[in-house]
């Protein structure tokens, strides 16, 4: 009788820890979060309080029960540990059951330059993925702080000004200025592949959404809701700037882009989409349903002063859906503007820290 098949040896998913103060999230850090996925089975992001980061970084933008919420809505995020410890430990690691932590290549320390992940690094724990160049919360708020009309122009209509405008542009003079390089690669690493079946119900939601941050996120969780395809009309940076206002938009289309496509709730994004919707736009993109914010929030007029909405309302499918929060892009600037003294002192110190680093690294 022949000797029966020996059992195949089962393999434990690999569990790869990841964290961060995830402060205004951004696809920088989605990047971070998809490259480390790519090195296990299972992603366990562990996101720090307020309080260990004002100790440890200075006040953050975003409140802790924000980041979480965003970090949840990342779709290469399967778990989420919240008031995770500054310094990671092999210990912690053990708890949640990772074999490694990840993070990347540049160098992470506290405002009195303690490397985070020392521990980790000396027991062989430790991996590294690519920083994603171009792009941090620190940019952001200095693009906020220094509200420029594109961020590539000098200050004209600034919220802040022209002294304080020189003085920032002195002391940190790269701020305020996207640096991020687009590619069509990165565009296919942060799609998701994931074709849209012949009875799926798509619903359309243009907008600009600059910032992406919860208020974003609780609508696109409402309108999922609706349908199972979310398609996203996100309008170009000079239309925006149309309808918004000289500062705007903060984040260029590009990145507006890759943070949408970030979000486990976004099926699809139509770039540089128009401002009105059409009847071959419909056919186009076979919508069936076009949303919009809460009854009463403000659509500005085509430029011809037609209702942008008039080709969806006249077919039915037209519907406003309230997600219950009122954050708003303007509100996060104001959390900006108001306290410009606490992020203007965080960006110097770290911008500060980050030269001298570059200079030991690069004998500059």
């Amino acid at each position: 009788m022949a000797a029966a098949a020996s059992e195949p040896a089962t393999t434990r998913p690999v569990r790869v820890w990841m964290d961060g103060c995830f402060d205004m999230v951004h696809f920088g850090h989605a990047n971070a979060l998809r490259q480390a996925k790519k090195m296990g089975d299972v992603l366990v992001v562990g996101v720090h309080s307020d309080d260990a980061i004002s100790k440890y970084k200075g006040p953050p933008v975003w409140t802790e029960q924000e980041r979480y919420k965003m970090i949840r809505a990342i779709k290469w995020v399967d778990e989420v540990v919240e008031d995770a410890p500054y310094f990671p430990t092999p210990e912690q690691l053990d708890k949640y059951g990772c074999d490694f932590c990840v993070h990347g290549d540049d160098i992470s320390t506290t405002v009195n330059g303690e490397d985070c992940y020392s521990t980790l690094k000396n027991g062989g724990r430790y991996r590294t993925c690519s920083r994603t160049q171009g792009i941090s919360t620190t940019d952001l708020v200095g693009r906020m702080l220094l509200m420029t009309r594109d961020h590539h122009l000098d200050n004209t209509n600034g919220a802040i000004d022209n002294q304080e405008f020189a003085e920032l542009h002195e002391k940190c003079p790269w701020t305020g200025v996207s640096q991020f390089i687009a590619s069509t690669q990165k565009i296919l690493e942060f799609s998701s592949g994931i074709e849209r079946k012949p009875n799926d119900k798509a619903v359309y939601i243009p907008g600009s959404f600059d910032l992406f941050h919860c208020g974003h996120l609780d609508f696109l969780e409402r309108v999922r809701q609706e349908g199972d395809y979310v398609i996203i009309g996100l309008h170009g940076d000079a239309v925006v700037n149309w309808y918004k206002g000289c500062n705007h938009p903060i984040m260029n289309i590009h990145e507006r882009v890759l943070t949408l496509l970030a979000c486990k709730y976004v099926s699809e994004v139509v770039i540089d989409a128009p401002y009105k919707i059409t009847e071959e736009m419909m056919e186009q993109l076979s919508i069936d349903m076009v949303c919009h914010g809460k009854p009463g929030s403000p659509v500005p007029p085509c430029k011809d002063g037609g209702d942008p909405y008039a080709v969806p309302k006249a077919l039915g499918k037209f519907k406003l859906l309230d997600s219950g929060n009122d954050l708003t892009t303007t509100i996060l600037i104001d959390r900006i503007i108001r306290n410009r003294i606490s992020y203007r002192t965080r960006n110097q110190r770290k911008e500060s820290r980050e030269l001298e680093m570059y200079k030991e690294v690069y004998g500059e």
